[in-house]
């Protein structure tokens, strides 16, 4: 036991599995297209990128973590280290990013749903985006032991399907090497010009490291698991989806990739048939309803928690009386989240998630140095890893259009005056930080929402190892 009271129970194999059950889900499905348009075959080179950027990136977060073990992220982290109103900007930015992010799923569900239905008119695709929504708020309004339960299941099925298209198309290069060659010649037919474009929306895919720095009381030797697990687990992610793109490149000419809505079931057609689109199609309708119930899920709590500090109106820490859930929070949520997702596009939306999502990033970096001077312990890492941090971030912000650089500005700034408006009044005092904590406010499902596949991979793991060891037996049994 520690001094918070929590018992250490995570090891090694517990954080990796979180960090990669966190982070693998519907952003494959989605973003596998997106480089090819801007660079063609060579759009592999900016998966890397994307994914060494994020580890360094989650480094940050680690230490943050580790020298703060509380709830909140990188809204607790600039609080801390610069005040109020930084730590506001930036749950403000994580709010943003966060309902920007949801918006898209009910768009990516409606265009692989296309894929089956390809003359669907509008006002259909308009019913099925409410439709979708109604469902996701019905089951997170009914409590989050409900919502954990459809999350337990969508969160294996929307993973399986693309181990099956990358196994196999491994095996359909080694039959067919002459198409791996022909799709991959040129390598590189649009130049590089368009890395920078190609960056932003490829690191999406990345994005959510920054929920699984959980609390290092729960950590068995924090101080080595927790850098250790970030890049194990970045790493695993990182390989995976560089995997798979290079088999979906390898497979799917670029040209046709890079118009296509559907990614994954056009790879899944090129290399199993009609079965092969099916499948894929189907896990990326599993996977995004995954993504988005567990999205959902957490983002409704970011304004409950600020509500909880003050810092929003007071009705957003409102809790249900029968369900323990944030109701006004997460129809407010929904309900702005349906109307981004009527009337904007995949690219908008994502583009906005990761410029907020970059300030965020950018601050949680910045505070590892004034931390480290107020607070002793957590980890220490070299301070090139939050100074390359400050820069990635500065340089994929940079990396966004004029335009879109302008309205992400604009949203971040409009979180000034309502900072104003309550963190200087009245609200402040009606609502008491520590009554909505004691309330339950960020259980491990409301922060690590998508932690059943860490589960599912650990029992996983201890059935093979079980399995190995019961062959073993049989194979010295048999033998003598």
């Amino acid at each position: 036991m520690t001094d918070s009271g929590l018992k250490r129970s995570l090891g090694l194999f517990d954080v990796v599995s979180l960090v990669v059950g966190t982070i693998v889900g519907a952003d494959i499905y989605i973003a596998a297209s997106f480089g090819a348009g801007f660079l063609g075959p060579s759009s592999i080179f900016a998966w890397i990128t994307a994914g060494l950027m994020a580890i360094i990136i989650a480094l940050c977060f680690a230490e943050c973590s580790s020298i703060i073990p509380r709830v909140g992220g990188p809204y607790a982290y600039a609080r801390e280290a610069f005040g109020d109103l930084t730590g506001f900007l930036v749950g403000w930015s994580l709010l943003i990013a966060e309902w920007s992010a949801i918006a898209v799923f009910p768009l990516a569900f409606v265009a692989y749903l296309r894929y089956f239905y390809q003359a669907m008119p509008f006002w259909e695709q308009i019913i099925i985006k409410v439709l979708f929504v109604l469902f996701l708020t019905f089951v997170n309004y009914r409590g989050v032991k409900e919502a954990g339960k459809i999350n337990d299941i969508l969160t294996v099925l929307k993973i399986a399907p693309i181990f099956i298209l990358t196994l196999i198309g491994v095996v359909f290069f080694i039959l067919q090497p002459s198409q791996l060659i022909s799709n991959f010649t040129p390598i590189s037919p649009l130049g590089f010009g368009g890395f920078g474009s190609a960056l932003v929306l490829i690191f999406w895919a990345y994005v959510g490291f920054e929920l699984v720095t959980v609390p290092s009381d729960e950590i068995i030797n924090a101080k080595k698991t927790i850098p250790r697990a970030i890049l194990m687990g970045m790493g695993i992610v990182t390989l995976f989806y560089v995997l798979t793109n290079f088999v979906i490149l390898g497979v799917v000419p670029w040209k046709e990739l890079a118009t296509s809505s559907a990614p994954l079931a056009l790879a899944g057609y090129a290399v199993m048939g009609s079965i092969g689109a099916i499948l894929l199609a189907l896990g990326a309708l599993f996977s995004i309803s995954g993504s988005d119930e567990a999205g959902i899920l957490s983002s409704a709590r970011i304004p409950y928690a600020m509500a909880g500090d003050g810092l929003l109106p007071h009705a957003f820490a409102k809790v249900h009386p029968k369900y323990g859930t944030p109701y006004v929070s997460l129809f407010v949520q929904n309900s702005i989240t349906l109307v981004a997702a009527i009337f904007g596009t995949i690219n908008q939306l994502i583009v906005l998630s990761v410029f907020t999502l970059l300030f965020c990033y950018l601050l949680t970096c910045v505070s590892v140095f004034p931390l480290r001077k107020k607070f002793e312990g957590g980890i220490r890492l070299p301070k090139i890893i939050p100074a390359l941090g400050i820069v990635i971030c500065i340089y994929m912000m940079t990396q966004c259009a004029l335009n879109q650089i302008i309205i992400g500005a604009v949203f971040i700034a409009l979180g000034i005056p309502i900072f104003w408006r309550y963190a200087t009044g009245e609200e402040i005092k009606a609502v008491k930080r520590d009554m909505v904590l004691g309330r339950g406010l960020f259980s491990k499902w409301f922060m690590y929402p998508e932690k059943a596949l860490a589960h599912f991979l650990r029992h996983l793991y201890n059935f093979l190892n079980r399995l190995r060891k019961r062959t073993v037996f049989m194979l010295f049994n048999f033998l003598s």
